[in-house]
């Protein structure tokens, strides 16, 4: 091995070991410091208004509606409704304030004078921010056990009012009961948004959401924090680029040796990953109707084009199928590359691995099917008892599906190790160090399936506290996207790039090892930035804040690797992987926009504290989702859709037109809708509260740019529909071209 690459791997267990250490280390201070559930919360007079049981019930009737899929609750779910912590929690300062200032002075808080008013609001504040909990017993004074009843029983009603006006459908899962119990649940997260930890100056969610009506703003460390953040940054960027040019980069070393010569014949298992690849098509066309459908309810919340799909097609389903596919058909674009690729680099075709690919491939459907059904059949009521939480829609953004599905999906990827391990074997023995391509791309397969482990935690029961919900939820949400997709997105790159013979193999593992530490550096620890406002400790605004922006390190060194792959593609005569190189050039590219750019800007915790669950970040969402892992996948399957048809009934144009069709398409979406909407949002959220930028008294200031998300909708579908037709189109022309061929002869020779 190269001397150089020896040390990257030692550095690179070194800083894995050491970011595994800190994010354990942060996993037990937030079991310690998630908000306490009261035992139950009680009048000056004694008298209950609700327990922990019913916060407990109520968590678990909120994810069995899928409201995080419509609203947000500590600004995390669909940007659609509002957020329900700001809310209520804005609801019950006012109805306080006005019960204040009726008792004292006989009118509204509204019509005082302003030294009346500050009297007024700094009793309410002092009276939220200091509660009074003892021995698991929370005491409110009889205002505001007055004022949380009627934010209680309007909140109980909206909930199970289906409302034309907001695009809220009322979800069959609810009855009067159980909406109560939802309110609840949506209080107590309100309460954890304003009442000071003990001992300190700061709420539980390190006083998110913004709202001077309460003292809700910036913490003194949420300052600190961003500035050390950007400092770190731009020191992080000048080390790496010095050394990856002066250390990891060899100018001398131009093109590799070619490791798959020519179209040859493929396997039977080779031959069996086209089904996947036209599931991907139909998915990812199942996703764009889906998101079509719910952009347009931003423009028109009552109807669709004058026909009501609102209790049909609510929100909040459309939002989870919308996010669902684009995850199934993401990793099958994988999951089929990956077993396309692996007889190639071993030489072998290990024996029934084409029975294999066919369970694999009615696994993916069966769950598939199975998943869609149940994130219908859930929020619909359909499904008795708790069996939603097992065949339903959990209601919990991008892990919506049931537990059985996800235990199905889980069996189903850990099939998928197997299938690519055992076609592996012969190259892993070949290649012995434990560090070479061929291993680092079976690890970053079981990579992928065992984070997966972390989103069904607890396995068979609903964890009570949201907090701690929603930490397991980003462990696979974040640690999925930022560490093992990016792990696999670098390891499948490099191989190509070695494979057909543009890169040589030591600057290739070189590259790698030094982009790995940069992932898992930033990936691993990162993951604290999604938890500086649900009610983690202090410690996520520095350490979340920190290893973030390491994120952006190794999204730096794809553009540069995307400007060097391009001179080495023009100066390859006669190339026949053109398309696949340029969509997963397309990759790296948007890797760094989608989730380094616009990604890292909203991850300073100053800039996140106003811009949480904002339109700005449905920007980072869709260009980082489909722009740098979209757009790989679809270059892994042009890659092995190639090898189906060889040169015969080959053509660049109908893929590459789709490129620059989905290129467009995003930057559309940015310029006409997620931007103009998202920095005006922004605005109206320092200059007025969160409560007020995430209402629909703002969006309906916003009807003409969210219209006008259609001109970038229109370009995307296009390419999609253009790119989907290819696909079929080509594989089904190369079996027929294979039927009408003696057996044994290479049709693609």
């Amino acid at each position: 091995m190269d001397p150089l690459t020896r040390t990257l791997k030692r550095v690179f267990l070194v800083v894995l070991a050491a970011c595994v250490a800190i994010f354990i280390w942060g996993t037990v201070k937030t079991y310690q410091g998630a908000p306490p559930i009261p035992d139950k919360v009680v009048t000056a007079s004694g008298q209950v208004l609700f327990t922990d049981q019913d916060i407990v019930d109520g968590k678990a009737g909120f994810q069995e509606a899928d409201l995080m899929d419509y609203g947000t609750v500590y600004g995390n779910g669909s940007y659609f409704g509002e957020d329900y912590t700001a809310l209520l929690l804005h609801q019950l300062a006012t109805e306080m304030m006005d019960r204040y200032a009726e008792a004292q002075y006989q009118k509204p808080w509204s019509q005082l004078d302003k030294g009346q008013q500050t009297d007024i609001q700094d009793r309410v504040t002092a009276e939220l921010q200091h509660p009074n909990l003892k021995d698991g017993v929370l005491t409110v004074s009889d205002t505001e056990a007055a004022a949380m009843r009627d934010v209680l029983q309007q909140t109980q009603q909206d909930l199970l009012k289906t409302d034309p006006a907001t695009g809220y459908s009322a979800p069959s899962a609810l009855d009067g009961a159980r909406a109560a119990k939802v309110a609840d649940f949506l209080m107590y997260t309100a309460w954890t948004a304003v009442a000071h930890r003990p001992g300190l100056d700061y709420s539980y969610t390190n006083n998110w959401p913004y709202d001077p009506l309460v003292g809700n703003t910036p913490t003194a460390a949420t300052f600190t924090w961003t500035w050390a953040s950007i400092g770190f940054l731009l020191a992080g960027i000048g080390v790496t680029v010095w050394f990856y040019f002066a250390k990891v980069a060899d100018p001398l070393d131009e093109f590799g040796e070619m490791a798959i010569r020519g179209f040859p014949e493929l396997t039977v298992s080779q031959r069996k990953t086209g089904k996947f690849f036209v599931t991907v098509a139909i998915l990812f066309l199942i996703q764009i109707g889906a998101g079509g459908i719910m952009a347009h309810y931003y423009s028109d919340r009552a109807s669709f084009f004058g026909i009501n799909l609102l209790n049909i097609l609510p929100f909040n389903v459309l939002k989870a199928v919308h996010i669902q596919t684009s995850i199934f058909w993401i990793a099958i674009a994988w999951i089929g590359a990956g077993v396309f690729l692996a007889p190639f680099i071993s030489g072998k075709e290990p024996r029934h691995q084409g029975k294999l690919v066919d369970i694999l491939f009615g696994a993916v459907w069966l769950v598939g099917l199975a998943t869609l059904f149940g994130l219908y059949a859930g929020i619909k009521g359909w499904l008795p008892g708790n069996s939603w939480f097992w065949f339903g829609n959990q209601g919990l953004t991008y892990l919506q599906l049931g537990r059985f599905d996800q235990l199905a999906l889980f069996a189903g990827l850990i099939l998928w190790v197997w299938i690519l391990g055992r076609a592996l074997w012969p190259a892993l023995k070949r290649q012995r160090g434990l560090g070479s391509l061929e291993h680092l791309l079976l690890y970053s397969g079981i990579s992928i399936a065992a984070m997966y482990v972390f989103g069904m935690f607890p396995v068979t029961w609903i964890m009570n506290s949201f907090t701690l919900t929603d930490f397991w939820r980003w462990w696979v949400v974040h640690l999925w996207v930022e560490g093992t997709f990016e792990f696999f997105t670098v390891i499948a790159g490099a191989y190509l790039l070695v494979a057909l013979g543009l890169v040589s193999r030591k600057t290739a593992e070189r590259a790698t090892w030094f982009e790995l530490i940069l992932v898992f550096m930033g990936g691993i620890v990162g993951t604290g930035h999604h938890m500086y406002w649900v009610g983690e400790p202090w410690i996520w605004l520095s350490l979340g804040s920190m290893f973030s922006f390491i994120e952006v390190m190794p999204l730096l060194l794809m553009i540069v690797e995307a400007i060097d792959n391009r001179r080495r593609i023009q100066a390859a005569r006669d190339f026949k992987h053109r398309v696949a190189l340029t969509y997963i050039m397309g990759a790296g590219v948007w890797n760094f926009f989608g989730a380094g750019v616009l990604g890292g800007l909203i991850n300073a915790p100053l800039i996140n504290y106003y811009e949480h669950g904002t339109f700005l970040t449905l920007a980072h969402a869709h260009t980082a989702m489909f722009g740098a892992f979209g757009l790989l996948g679809l270059g892994l399957v042009y890659f092995a859709v190639r090898y189906f048809v060889g040169d015969a009934h080959w053509s660049d144009r109908p893929p590459l037109v789709a490129f620059w069709l989905y290129n467009i398409g995003m930057v559309l979406w940015c310029l006409l809708n997620f931007w103009p909407i998202g920095f005006e949002q922004l605005a109206a959220v320092y200059t007025h509260d969160y409560v007020f930028a995430r209402s629909m008294a703002f969006y309906n200031t916003t009807t003409l740019w969210q219209w006008l998300r259609f001109p970038g909708d229109i370009f995307f579908t296009a390419g999609a529909l253009l790119m989907s037709f290819d696909i079929v189109l080509k594989l089904r022309t190369a079996r027929r071209a294979r039927q009408r061929v003696p057996r044994g002869k290479n049709v693609a020779a």
